[in-house]
């Protein structure tokens, strides 16, 4: 299922005519252009306003038209991201309420929570790709798109490399030149003291614009809003591409390097209790606390069309990750202490991913097919060392800067770090999807069979984990459209879930687990005009759960659910008034646990109830000002499983507005945006069983230049 460019008309004149002496009965010549399909790789069109996406990047279903298939997503564009001034993946997503970030356990990293479980970032695939987005913070500077899958996704995109993609999965699409020529300049600053420049930069050649460069550069450095945090970053990316008649070849190259100083951390509670969370700006970090983040990532990719409507592709990345980081995270006692500790962790990585596959359409008889086939491998070499503090006193309200702890523990080479883990994951997928009836009932069937290999190495160099499961996922899905513009749709799909290994205090300590099946069922329904669109979803999600047993052996016998319901709205249904809404209600409830006094109760991190209200308004008495406004509200979450500890329901209220006109005879767009107007203090998740701040009131402000 392709996007279709409409066909158009274009009028000629048969010669010259005469106002006095009109040719009575000539009519002038119509020349009359056939529908040309967009070739496979353009994007997909958009919802008026331009935020969000009418279609998506189904991995190896390829591009297809939301209506077409049987699963929830939604794609945001650059768009949005220049308006809202979206810095990371986290402000993209703030967007969306199956959504909640955090940051990772111990370090600045963004975690990411869909329906109700958390996706780490080293499961984020970039142009389809997984094992080469950089690690940790990705800018959003160089994305064109970003796809948010939600629900189980090992059949169409294989098996994540950290296996945590179970509640959803996020694909980032790099620009690309466009048609139009493109010099896009960006200033942007805050109140805080932090400032940036942002260039874009594209151009087609040739006599068709078959070749094309897009070049992307932005830095950013200064204060954030939170008290003596400190960040920079540097993004440089540079895209190229041809296109024939046949055959399409794209280039990308990615460099990105952040570096956070004295950043405020997560909290660790061990407490019996959950304490006021500090001042909205309050920092309880250590001044010398730090973490810098270096990634370097090369794509490449070609698509041929061998037959009519079948495509072949093979595409291929690799990245390299330099890091470093201090870390130092306030641990809240049994007995209302607050202590923390240093951790310092060189870390190397090196990560290679592969894909090849054919996309085809034929006929049997009055039924369409669709089918696909194809392989991917992927392979991530982590390199790490460490070195450990003893603990010291602390506090999250009036914290103690300490002078650098000394060392009392080490492990591996710090000059030089060696391989810890060496995970590799193979996969081959094939699928059909079978339309009847003109294709208003589309019938998907397809499996992915994947084989998981890690080997594990102490810090020494000795070899601890040799690691070898395969395991099969099918799919299932149903489309019908009873109207054009209407689709109901139904799956079961699953993840695919690394096995977890056994901690020290387990009898089996270091036996790594079996791969494990998450499986989801959903039904829902879908709406586009085109101007904009609406969908519904009722989802199950049931996770294993890996516990130690009451005979100290570590098993997976246990099971989280979560249940839910979800209903959005995007798109410009009254003109000039744009919407990015929606409400997600999960039911979340473990069982099998081992023990009766967790059995039925909630899983950490998961809130019942999540909205998201994000509004545009084009004042019509100032041509081109438009007023912004959006609503965050979460539910309470858990920070244990016996459900005795929990953070209360907290919302969030953001302002905006920009003007767009014409300065010295050129495009010129100014915006503002004031993030959580009322600085409210608040802990925003729980997930890992840690506690994470919400940002402080936060100014930014740019002006874009098109010259």
């Amino acid at each position: 299922m392709v996007f279709s460019l409409s066909a158009h008309a274009q009028s000629t004149d048969s010669g010259n005519t005469s106002a006095a002496a009109p040719q009575e009965s000539a009519l002038p010549a119509v020349k009359v252009q056939a529908s040309k399909d967009a070739l496979p790789g353009d994007l997909a069109p958009t919802f008026a306003g331009g935020q969000v996406a009418r279609g998506a990047d189904f991995g190896v279903l390829g591009q297809q038209k939301m209506l077409d298939v049987p699963f929830s997503m939604t794609t945001y564009t650059s768009k949005l991201i220049e308006d809202q001034q979206a810095r990371t993946l986290a402000d993209v997503l703030a967007n969306d309420p199956s959504v909640r970030t955090a940051y990772a356990f111990g370090n600045f990293a963004e975690t990411y929570v869909i329906r109700g479980f958390q996706l780490q970032g080293d499961d984020v695939s970039l142009n389809g790709l997984y094992g080469i987005t950089p690690r940790q913070l990705v800018a959003t500077d160089a994305l064109e798109r970003v796809d948010l899958f939600k629900g189980a996704n090992a059949f169409l995109n294989g098996a994540s490399p950290n296996g945590s993609a179970v509640g959803g999965g996020l694909n980032l699409q790099l620009k690309r030149a466009d048609d139009k020529p493109l010099t896009r300049v960006t200033l942007e600053g805050s109140a805080s003291g932090e400032i940036g420049a942002h260039i874009d930069i594209g151009r087609r050649f040739g006599s068709e614009g078959q070749f094309g460069i897009r070049v992307n550069q932005a830095n950013h450095d200064g204060e954030s809003s939170v008290d003596g945090e400190h960040r920079r970053d540097n993004t440089t990316a540079v895209s190229l591409d041809w296109r024939g008649d046949k055959l399409r070849l794209y280039a990308d190259f990615l460099y990105q390097r952040q570096r956070i100083n004295g950043g405020r951390p997560t909290v660790n509670d061990f407490a019996n209790f959950i304490p006021e969370p500090p001042s909205a700006t309050y920092n309880y970090g250590q001044t010398w606390s730090f973490s810098s983040i270096e990634d370097t990532v090369g794509i490449l990719r070609a698509e041929y069309d061998f037959l009519p409507g079948w495509t072949a592709y093979i595409t291929g990345g690799a990245r390299h990750t330099d890091e470093h980081g201090e870390y130092s995270s306030p641990s809240i006692q049994a007995n209302g202490t607050t202590t923390a500790t240093r951790l310092g962790v060189p870390h190397k990585e090196d990560g290679t991913s592969a894909e090849a596959g054919v996309r085809g359409h034929f006929n049997t008889g009055p039924v369409s097919h669709f089918v696909t086939a194809g392989a991917s491998i992927v392979r991530v070499d982590s390199k790490s060392a460490f070195t450990f503090s003893s603990s010291f006193p602390t506090s999250i309200y009036d914290t103690p800067q300490v002078p650098y702890p000394a060392t009392i523990l080490t492990g591996g080479n710090l000059s030089d770090p060696q391989t810890v883990t060496l995970n590799l994951m193979r996969s081959v997928s094939i699928s059909d999807t079978l339309g009847f009836l003109n294709d208003r009932v589309l019938f998907t069937i397809g499996a992915r069979h994947q084989e998981l290999l890690t080997n594990g190495y102490s810090y020494a160099g000795v070899q601890t984990q040799a690691y070898n499961d395969s395991i099969t996922t099918p799919v299932f899905g149903l489309v019908v459209k009873p109207m054009q513009n209407v689709a109901l749709f139904a799956n079961h799909s699953e993840a695919l879930t690394i096995g977890d290994t056994a901690p020290n205090t387990a009898a089996n300590f270091g036996e790594q687990l079996p791969p494990a099946k998450s499986k989801q069922w959903e039904v829902g329904a879908k709406y586009d005009n085109g101007q904009y669109g609406a969908s519904f979803a009722a989802f199950q999600i049931e996770k294993p759960l890996t516990f130690v047993n009451s005979s100290n052996i570590f098993v997976a016998d246990g099971t989280q659910r979560n249940r839910g319901l979800e209903a959005s709205i995007y798109g410009e249904p009254v003109h000039g008034v744009r919407l990015i809404a929606g409400a997600t209600y999960i039911h979340a409830t473990q069982y099998d646990t081992g023990t009766g006094s967790t059995d039925g109760n909630k899983p950490i991190g998961v809130p019942t109830m999540m909205f998201n209200v994000n509004a545009e308004y084009d004042v019509p008495v100032l041509n081109g000002l438009t007023l912004t406004a959006r609503w965050i509200h979460t539910g309470s979450q858990y920070l244990n499983v016996t459900n005795t500890l929990s953070i209360p329901a907290w919302d969030r209220f953001d302002l905006g507005a920009r003007y767009a006109t014409v300065l010295f005879g050129k495009p010129t767009t100014f915006r503002a945006s004031v993030l959580n107007v009322a600085n409210k203090s608040y802990w925003s998740s729980t997930i890992g069983g840690y506690l994470t701040q919400g940002a402080p009131r936060t100014v930014l402000l740019s002006m874009t230049t098109d010259f």
